[in-house]
């Protein structure tokens, strides 16, 4: 065991240290901040926030201060290699790898590391073989992606319902006690807030919300000809938000802007490539209706019923596939041609819909009258205590061995 760790573990009384570490994109800290806000009050934690960025720094201190939380410490892993790498490849989050070499002596000195994604989990392998490692998800879509089987590497894993359970059991990539179901943290940090104005005239706000996966994403072949069409008819509104892997590329997202600038200057058309608004549900809470392909964001929507059309850019066999279930949510579309018309026809039929959308809302946000932060609080707490119970039992039994003439003996 690691020095720092020994130390905290032959006294009982010092707060556990746990890290909430940030080594992908922006929205990753939504999906763990709630968590990191509900341990920072419990005197048996000494909760550190450690990220590659500025950007995720200010996102995270943001969200403590607007809830009133002032003991979380922030940590932002800086280095000349990490600092070179990131220039050179002109990318707004650094190379995972990377980024883990330079963070990993910092995070050797902690209990327990929180995090929503899995490569992180190489750092077992970098010599933190007893820290406990966490795993919060990064968002509730089904896509067959969100079942990692590296998940199966985590120590405890929160759900956000009873679809993540059930798929996680089936892959046996959760077992009893080390996984608990939850809710969705993140509607902790969205929920209150009234949605945004962003236009002038009061019309039917369209999201378009493609995927960063060139082999998924809707975005390669019929992007530009969906913002065209919305650009000349003036019935509605149009959010474009990719998700924002898909520019995260920091001098592929400016040439976009570019290409896109006739557009976004147009009152009825936002354009928006990788900002905070894009990830913190701003769009998803203000729009009428969600025009998309396979993100995760769709729940994010349909968690209060509406229209939604999907498009079915990659010939995907969807009907009866586990990893679609979300395309039972509106009408499915293989190409985009009047995609304004096909806009009119799903608000249209959309009540058809609403019942699988209520469904599949159900089944994949778990609630019981507490909210998300304070179940996954308490869950990750009694697993954090118990753990460290279970260490100063063994630590403090006594061994025995042999001697020479095969007596059983103290040592």
């Amino acid at each position: 065991m690691l020095r720092g760790a020994t130390e905290r573990l032959a006294d009982p009384a010092a707060p556990q240290k746990i890290c909430f570490f940030f080594n992908a994109q922006l929205h990753h800290v939504l999906h763990a901040m709630p968590l990191a806000l509900e341990l920072a009050g419990d005197p048996r934690f000494a909760v550190d926030v450690m990220a590659m960025t500025q950007d995720h720094i200010a996102m995270a201190r943001d969200i403590a201060r607007r809830h009133g939380v002032s003991t979380i410490r922030f940590v932002q892993v800086a280095g000349g290699v990490l600092s070179a790498f990131t220039r050179l490849l002109g990318v707004a989050t650094p190379p995972k790898l990377v980024a883990l070499a330079a963070a990993r002596a910092q995070l050797a000195e902690y209990d327990a590391i929180v995090v929503p994604e899995r490569t992180s989990l190489l750092l077992r392998h970098f010599g933190l073989r007893r820290t406990c490692f966490i795993h919060t998800c990064h968002g509730a879509g089904d896509r067959a992606v969100g079942y990692d089987r590296r998940i199966r590497q985590f120590d405890f894993v929160l759900l956000a319902g009873e679809k993540q359970r059930r798929r996680m059991l089936e892959k046996r990539l959760v077992r009893d006690g080390h996984y608990a179901i939850v809710g969705y943290g993140k509607f902790d940090l969205t929920g209150d807030r009234p949605p945004a104005r962003l236009f002038v005239h009061d019309r039917p706000v369209v999201l378009y919300n493609p995927h960063f996966s060139r082999k998924l994403s809707s975005w390669p072949n019929m992007g530009l000809d969906i913002v065209r069409q919305f650009a000349r008819d003036d019935r509605f509104n149009l959010i474009v938000a990719p998700h924002i892997r898909m520019y995260d590329g920091c001098r592929r997202r400016e040439r976009m802007e570019r290409q896109l600038e006739e557009f976004a200057r147009l009152p009825h058309v936002h354009v928006d490539l990788g900002s905070a608004a894009s990830v913190d549900m701003t769009y998803t809470r203000m729009a009428s209706v969600y025009l998309g392909d396979v993100s995760s964001q769709i729940y994010e929507f349909v968690v209060r019923p509406r229209p939604c059309l999907f498009l079915n850019a990659h010939g995907a066999q969807w009907e009866g596939n586990a990893s679609y279930r979300h395309w039972q949510y509106g009408p499915v579309h293989d190409a985009c041609e009047d995609i304004t018309g096909k806009v009119v026809h799903a608000i249209a039929a959309h009540e058809a819909y609403a019942p699988a959308q209520r469904q599949g809302v159900e089944e994949t946000f778990d609630s019981d009258g507490r909210s998300a932060s304070q179940r996954a609080g308490r869950a990750v707490a009694d697993y954090l205590t118990a753990r460290r119970d279970k260490q100063v039992v063994s630590r403090s039994m006594p061994s025995f061995g042999f001697s020479r003439k095969g007596m059983l003996v103290h040592e």
